[in-house]
């Protein structure tokens, strides 16, 4: 899967939890969840969870833990559907 295309479909799902619309407008793989988009950490964890169900994956909880940007989100997804 290409990469532009998973970040299309990680921008939807982080889409309902972003409480700073102007930082959601241009995210890039540096964006942070927590302190760019303002998604709080319960949060956080529904969004893991749909990222699983988008995918078809399993992230094990070391690799939630690093998903705290779109960068690094990115690079797991990528790693778990190869």
């Amino acid at each position: 899967m290409k990469e532009d295309l998973i970040i299309q479909k990680l921008k939807a799902i982080v889409e309902p939890y972003v409480n700073n619309q102007s930082a959601f407008s241009n995210l890039s793989k540096e964006s942070s969840f927590i302190s760019d988009l303002e998604i709080n950490s319960a949060h956080l964890v529904d969004v893991i969870l749909d990222v699983e169900d988008e995918f078809d994956i399993r992230i094990e909880n070391e690799e939630m833990e690093q998903m705290t940007s779109v960068g690094a989100s990115l690079n797991i997804i990528q790693q778990k559907i190869s």
